[in-house]
């Protein structure tokens, strides 16, 4: 047990990086999501396409192949330019690599639930505020979009905690993440099951806290909403 707890620091460590990859790529996802949402929702032919094949593509996927790819892959391609340019060898970030990734990824799914939300908004609602003299942005911003969030947070959530246990997927590239320091823990004291019990309880105390802000915001934004 003393040995175990020597290596505790190491991994709560790795937690708070798996905390930031997370939070991250969660931006990155969101943003994403929403562009995608409104490019599938388009009258544009081009921007429907764009956004069918982004989608369908990330979906249809493995996580760890786009990881790979995107990472391995991406390295290669960016220092083939940079050689035929004169630049020197670039070394990509475990960290900027694992973050990117894991939002694009995220955006796909963000995208779907994003436009679920949307389409659930009233059309009364939106034709209202059209009716007030509002710009289609003022439209977005002060009907569609606080309204689309109360209709896709139960899908917003379920991607949510789907990605923080994804975020294991960048130990494989290198980043030192609570799985990548549990793993080297187990390596050194033969012990690798109580190590990776370990990184399963943080993993359930990350999930469980989410729920509980999950759980506030849809509180908060049923406000007023009459229940079945």
């Amino acid at each position: 047990m003393p040995v175990i707890i020597d290596y505790i620091p190491l991994i709560l460590k790795g937690m708070l990086l798996t905390v930031e990859v997370a939070l991250l790529s969660l931006f990155i996802a969101m943003v994403l999501g929403i562009i995608g949402a409104l490019a599938k929702l388009s009258k544009s032919r081009i921007a429907r396409s764009v956004a069918g094949i982004y989608t369908t593509l990330i979906r249809g996927v493995p996580d760890l192949v786009l990881m790979t790819i995107i990472f391995f892959g991406g390295q290669i391609l960016v220092n083939d330019i940079g050689d035929r340019l004169g630049w020197e060898y670039i070394d990509i970030s475990p960290f900027i690599a694992g973050v990117t990734t894991i939002g694009f990824i995220f955006g796909a799914y963000m995208a779907e639930s994003f436009r679920g939300g949307i389409l659930a908004v009233p059309r009364g609602e939106i034709e209202a505020g059209i009716a007030f003299g509002m710009t289609p942005v003022q439209v977005f911003m002060r009907i569609t979009l606080p309204a689309m969030i109360r209709h896709a947070l139960p899908g917003f959530g379920n991607n949510w905690l789907v990605l923080t246990k994804t975020t294991a997927l960048v130990s494989v590239i290198g980043l030192h993440d609570m799985l990548y320091n549990a793993s080297l823990a187990g390596g050194s004291t033969r012990k690798p099951f109580t190590f990776l019990c370990v990184v399963a309880i943080l993993y359930l105390v990350i999930t469980g806290v989410s729920n509980l802000g999950l759980k506030w915001l849809d509180k908060r934004y049923s406000v007023g909403v009459r229940k079945a």
